[in-house]
């Protein structure tokens, strides 16, 4: 594999040696253990180990540690956790749908005690992009005809929601609340756009979502497939809900990229996140910007590399979006917001990410 080296003798190294902090691998190897085995489990210790036997020195360590999975026997916590919730909702609750989604769902969350997203989604009415659909479908040429299929299928089954959705929706939030606060002790309903429960017998959270389904224009051309389909998320403090979002397209295209490039992709964003979590600095970037970062590298440049060899491909991504001027061009994995676009702070976080994984990257050599 051949790294663009011009890239980073085009750098001038003597500002950040200047500035530049030397970085404790063996304390952050110690962080990231208690993050990623909070139960000091030894099978999971085991595994670690395995999985760093013949690696030299605390730099390479960290690396490969930062890039592991979290220990499937976690994950599977997160999960059961999730469905427990899920039941009890299932048992009173009408007119409703559950899915999940985040993190655990591409598997590329870095704490063996994460939390879950659950998504409680009403089925009396979707918002949807109906004026659209008709519009197009009297556009000439701009279509297939399989598309014109499509949305002529989807405008002649439509019919307007007589009901009211906010109030439906607020309903909805009302009595997520009080069957989880009924079911679990800590239940925290403050939060304007999710119950928060803990399970305490599997020493798990629960973020319960209120939410309801988005027939956006892309669901309906591209034939109405649930991974396609967007929701749109409730908030009780301004009674409002806010959409699109493509939770389900997002996770399928994190886990197909990933599985096409052999771990590769869930492994750069595993190891930005640890790289965030553990850096003396507050990087305020989210898995949003993170997962966007990694999914915007192309496949080629990565799809035969080692793990070591990852962390010199995400540098240069970072580098190159802020000293290239193209943080304002990075879109979602989706693809339907931007990621950086008139946001400075978030700017400024990406370059502090990127000076520590450039610090990474020459401990490394």
């Amino acid at each position: 594999m051949q790294f663009d080296t011009a890239s980073q003798n085009d750098i001038n190294c003597e500002w950040r040696n200047e500035n530049m902090s030397s970085i404790n691998y063996n304390s952050r190897i110690e962080k990231l253990k208690s993050r990623y085995n909070p139960d000091k489990l030894q099978i999971v210790e085991n595994r670690v180990f395995s999985e760093t036997q013949g690696l030299f020195g605390d730099t390479q360590k960290y690396v490969r540690m930062a890039m592991m999975a979290v220990d499937s026997d976690y994950t599977a916590k997160s999960k059961q956790a999730g469905e427990a919730a899920k039941e009890h909702l299932k048992r009173e609750l009408t007119d409703v749908e559950f899915r999940y989604q985040g993190s655990v769902m591409t598997d590329t969350h870095i704490k063996g005690s994460s939390d879950i997203d659950l998504l409680v989604i009403c089925t009396k009415f979707n918002h949807t992009d109906i004026d659209r659909v008709r519009r197009e479908l009297n556009a000439i040429g701009n279509h297939t005809s399989s598309e014109l299929s499509n949305l002529r299928s989807y405008s002649n089954r439509f019919s307007h929601y007589q009901g009211n959705c906010y109030a439906d929706l607020r309903q909805l939030r009302l009595d997520i609340e009080r069957v989880m606060s009924s079911h679990y002790t800590i239940c925290d309903i403050s939060k304007p756009k999710s119950v928060k429960i803990t399970n305490q017998n599997l020493h798990r959270d629960v973020d319960v979502v209120t939410s309801c389904w988005y027939d956006s224009f892309f669901y309906v051309l591209h034939g109405e497939d649930e991974t396609n389909r967007a929701i749109s998320i409730y908030n009780k403090e301004t009674n409002t809900d806010k959409g699109p979002d493509y939770p389900f397209l997002s996770i399928s295209r994190i886990n197909n990229r990933s599985a096409a490039t052999n771990g590769r992709l869930k492994r750069m964003i595993r190891f930005l996140k640890n790289v965030r979590s553990d850096s003396d600095k507050k990087i305020d970037l989210t898995s949003f910007e993170i997962n966007a970062i990694c999914y915007d590298i192309p496949t080629s440049e990565y799809q035969n590399t080692e793990y070591k060899d990852l962390v010199n491909i995400v540098w240069s991504k970072m580098y190159h979006l802020w000293k290239d001027e193209k943080t304002d061009d990075l879109t979602s994995v989706v693809g339907n917001e931007y990621v950086f676009k008139n946001k400075p702070d978030k700017v400024a976080a990406l370059k502090l990410l990127e000076d520590e994984v450039w610090k990474i990257s020459q401990d490394l050599k």
